[in-house]
């Protein structure tokens, strides 16, 4: 249980309708500061954008291999986008990671899960003393995923729709023969689209219910996202990922809310007109992508179980964590083969996750 000095009591249900701030550290890493410099200013984007220039205030920091650690917790969607994306691209040798546990108080997320409860590279106990060193007054979130600059202690940047973006282009020269690319060319001016409704309706839209402060602003929230569940399921029936015949960085940021449905979403967040397990189209596409290696072997139910219950204590003041759903079923025949095309296109998979890096098997079926 959290302690009363440090509740989270009234830091997610405010009132009305659930509006996520999307004011970020907007800072980038980039494999040539001085270009990125010198394009014209960017406008934030709540999806993160390729090509353009920084945006007000933010600055350029050069790609350099094991400078920078990304921490990422598992049970965070916005997090595991980068945990898969790294796997992906094959980053593992050049960017760390740290894994900070599923629970938290108000003040942020903490490195339980490591000897003496510090990260062992950073050597903080909080993730908050990692912006606190960058910004010792930073008003706002501690949020993951956060890359650190290993030498001050300090967070670089915690724009995540950025971050992933960032990984496939601006590192490339340090990705794995065979990386995958997320980021097709002849399919961008498509995928924009898409990725942005996929936002705004789904990733964000649970949260939009689940934190809904009024009868409202939930009947809204809950109509906008089924909508969208439709539409998706629609779209998956004629092809085997959400761009065609690969994986896109669409499909990533797609999957981390899909996961996270049946178990926490459907009941917690009151997503409830069916569950994902009922839409054939979206529950195989889903499972495809779980039983793919760079997705599935990045999902730690439990710990995405912990943190939706224990945490949000606004909707779940008992922070009691249900023992369901059966997880078995998600290593299903999923039939998407029927739409041709492969995975990875002419790339290949990922090597399995290292060892330092694997989830508890009991948490996840893959391992069990």
């Amino acid at each position: 249980m959290t302690s009363s000095e440090f509740s989270t009591k009234g830091s997610y249900v405010t009132g009305g309708e659930f509006n996520r701030d999307t004011n970020y550290i907007e800072d980038r890493i980039v494999a040539d500061p001085d270009a990125i410099r010198a394009l014209p200013t960017a406008e934030s984007s709540t999806i993160g954008q390729l090509g353009t220039g920084l945006t007000e205030g933010a600055e350029a920091w050069p790609v350099e291999p094991g400078r920078y650690r990304l921490v990422a917790a598992r049970a965070c969607p916005w997090a595991n986008r980068t945990l898969i994306v790294r796997r992906l691209l094959g980053l593992e040798d050049v960017i760390s990671v740290g894994l900070p546990g599923p629970t938290h108080d108000v003040r942020s997320w903490t490195f339980d899960l490591d000897e003496n409860g510090k990260d062992p590279v950073l050597g903080t106990e909080r993730l908050q003393e990692n912006y606190f060193k960058r910004y010792p007054d930073y008003p706002r979130g501690i949020t993951v995923p956060a890359l650190v600059d290993i030498p001050s202690g300090g967070v670089v940047t915690n724009n995540y729709p950025q971050i992933t973006l960032d990984f496939s282009t601006e590192w490339k020269e340090f990705h794995r023969e065979g990386a995958p690319d997320l980021l097709p060319a002849h399919l961008m001016d498509e995928m924009w689209p898409v990725i942005k409704r996929v936002f705004t309706e789904v990733n964000n839209g649970v949260y939009r219910a689940g934190f809904a402060g009024t009868q409202s602003a939930y009947d809204d929230a809950y109509s906008r996202l089924w909508v969208a569940m439709d539409w998706l399921e629609d779209r998956l029936g004629r092809q085997r990922f959400l761009m065609g015949e690969t994986i896109t960085e669409a499909d990533v940021r797609l999957f981390t809310t899909l996961v996270r449905f049946d178990p926490v979403y459907h009941g917690h967040f009151k997503c409830n007109r069916n569950k994902l397990a009922d839409m054939p189209n979206l529950w195989g596409y889903a499972r495809k992508l779980f039983q793919t290696p760079g997705f599935g072997d990045t999902v730690d139910f439990n710990q995405i179980k912990k943190h939706y219950y224990v945490v949000h204590e606004d909707i779940n003041p008992t922070q009691i964590v249900p023992v369901g759903p059966d997880l078995s079923n998600w290593l299903e025949p999923h039939g998407r083969e029927k739409f041709g095309g492969s995975p990875f296109g002419d790339g290949t998979a990922p090597e399995p996750p290292r060892e330092d890096e694997l989830v508890v098997p009991e948490h996840n079926p893959l391992y069990s």
